[in-house]
């Protein structure tokens, strides 16, 4: 049994979260004025029972849906292509964008370049360059997220993978905000220890980097402070049970909270991951978190002040250095590698990481400016482990 409760909400999109929730896909597609579905996840999902069920409830309720899964852990630009050749053989009139972040991006991905007749790189969030869509031609969405991590369900852009340069690139548009998200803490419920521990510290980590951003966004710094709450108190409780749906409703919305606060920026933690998991292919949320107090320690001039407060909310004490200690302890109880090493990442791309990181849009709302000597410094720290 659970006590979470069942309910509706309308920030930033419509979120149906609760227990059993998954039952009202079909109306949840219907809502968004959809009749013939494409539902795109990655291979491991799709051989699950949990999208045999979906299939089977959509078909039961007259929707002529059917599955694409040809996506990578870390999505690439063929894999958004092969998923728009599907999506315009099948006649398709949206897409349910099902699983961890890499099926909610290429999901929001696809039905973004479903209509478009421009390169998707000319899409690449800079400046006003969303503005070249045809806004027109991007198909409605509707988000099943079923890991509690990226948060992508309740966001405006997908992040892929440039296969000819190994660059992560954010493609942005304000109508790629899905139009109806599923949040059941159900389907979270089956996931692997590794991937439970990887998605919440990309909760935590989306939370912490848009709490240390200086640009003034005070609705999202307090989003961000909860969300870090939730995943400090719910995220061992999820290791340790799996079967603990209270504690996977909190992560689920520290997650969604998570991508709604980065509205006001992130940071080095994520534009060194960036490069990693694309030169590397690692997992986006456990690079996170290899990374997460070496560039704690790099921003420390800027946030130590402001830290004191957070301490204070989530109940630390010692301030900035509690605040270090409390994710180092985190890490170390997950199991998450000290070093990168871990992740089985050597130096021999350092250099080009950290040109990389430099230029990666996350860099911009690092505290700290992010220069190729202090990316390179975070790195170094990041193999070495010295904190």
């Amino acid at each position: 049994m659970t006590t979470l409760p069942s309910v509706n909400w309308s920030y930033p999109t419509s979120v149906r979260f609760g227990v059993g929730r998954i039952k009202e896909l079909p109306d949840a597609v219907k809502a968004a004025g959809m009749k013939k579905p494409l539902l795109v996840t990655d291979p491991g999902l799709a051989s699950l029972p949990m999208v045999a069920d979906a299939i089977a409830s959509l078909k039961a309720a007259g929707l002529d849906a059917a599955v694409f899964s040809d996506v990578k852990p870390n999505p690439i630009d063929k894999n958004v292509e092969a998923g728009v050749a599907a999506y315009k053989a099948g006649g398709h009139d949206g897409v349910i964008a099902f699983g961890g972040g890499s099926g909610l991006d290429a999901g929001k991905l696809i039905a973004f370049m479903s209509g478009q007749s421009r390169p998707i790189w000319d899409f690449e969030d800079i400046g006003d360059w969303w503005t070249r869509a045809d806004p027109a031609g991007i198909a409605p969405i509707v988000a099943v997220p079923t890991t509690a991590g990226t948060g992508s369900e309740v966001g405006r852009a997908g992040v892929v993978t440039n296969s000819a340069t190994h660059t992560k690139k954010v493609i942005f548009h304000p109508k790629m905000l899905p139009a109806v998200v599923i949040c059941d803490p159900e389907l979270t419920s089956k996931m692997p220890r590794i991937i439970t521990v990887g998605t919440g510290m990309d909760a935590l980590a989306h939370c912490l980097e848009a709490y240390s951003s200086p640009f003034y966004h005070p609705m999202s710094e307090g989003i961000a402070l909860e969300g870090m709450r939730l995943v400090f108190e719910n995220l061992p409780k999820v290791v340790a049970d799996g079967s603990d749906l209270e504690a996977r409703g909190h992560l689920m919305s520290a997650a969604a909270m998570g991508a709604v606060a980065f509205q006001k920026g992130l940071g080095a933690i994520h534009s060194l991951s960036h490069p990693v998991g694309a030169l590397y292919d690692t997992h986006h949320g456990m690079t996170n978190a290899v990374f997460m107090p070496y560039v704690l320690q790099f921003n420390k001039p800027a946030i130590e002040q402001k830290f004191e407060r957070l301490a204070g909310f989530l109940g630390f004490k010692n301030g900035y250095q509690g605040v270090l200690e409390a994710v180092l302890k985190l890490r170390e109880d997950l199991g998450v590698p000290h070093t990168l090493s871990g992740l089985n990442v050597d130096d021999a791309k350092r250099d080009l990481i950290a040109e990389m990181a430099i230029v990666d849009p996350t860099a911009g709302g690092n505290p700290v400016e992010l220069t190729k000597d202090g990316a390179l410094t975070i790195f170094d720290k990041a193999m070495s482990g010295e904190v």
